[in-house]
């Protein structure tokens, strides 16, 4: 269970979008962006889960909330900033980070769109789903991922669903990565 608490809450605050090189770049404006990700997740067991306090110790009261709220099965919403590269373009790397737990299969990649089969495994615990990413115009995008995540002796299926869209706030990026 711990196992896949930890990755519920890695994919919760870090949607990732990792894809190979050797595909079109994806068509939107280096610089800062803001993207606003709404996640829903369901098929927690009934039984009161505890989150390990390593884990709890790193939340901010905001984070703790939406993982309260995510937990419940209620819908929440994050926003974050990201600072897009030429090289995260070029790698389609894009509203990402490196998770080396993970792996993306390459569905379809054009200059507007992305489409990913998404696998990762932590422990025990194994998740696979779909990434859908458009860019509508060259500083705005939008997005959809659905995960299933089952950890081995358990047999339940935790689904989680994100919705994200993302504008771009300008070419300098200060101290975001």
């Amino acid at each position: 269970m711990r196992n896949r608490l930890f990755l519920a809450l890695i994919v919760f605050t870090l949607p990732a979008l990792c894809v190979a090189a050797d595909f079109p770049t994806f068509n939107i404006k280096e610089g800062l962006w803001e993207q606003t990700t709404t996640h829903s997740m369901t098929g927690m067991p009934q039984q009161s889960v505890a989150i390990p306090p390593e884990a709890l110790a790193k939340m901010t009261p905001d984070q703790r909330a939406k993982v309260e709220a995510m937990m419940s099965g209620r819908s929440s919403t994050d926003v974050s900033k990201v600072c897009i590269t030429k090289e995260k373009l070029a790698k389609n790397a894009i509203f990402s980070k490196d998770r080396g737990n993970c792996t993306r299969t390459v569905v379809t990649a054009t200059g507007s769109k992305l489409e990913l089969k998404i696998h990762c495994q932590d422990g025990d615990a194994v998740s696979d789903g779909n990434m859908v990413l458009e860019a509508m115009t060259t500083e705005g995008t939008k997005g959809t991922m659905h995960l299933v995540t089952k950890s081995g002796s358990e047999g339940n299926a935790l689904k989680m669903d994100f919705t994200f869209t993302s504008k771009y706030l300008g070419p300098a990026c200060g101290d975001v990565k």
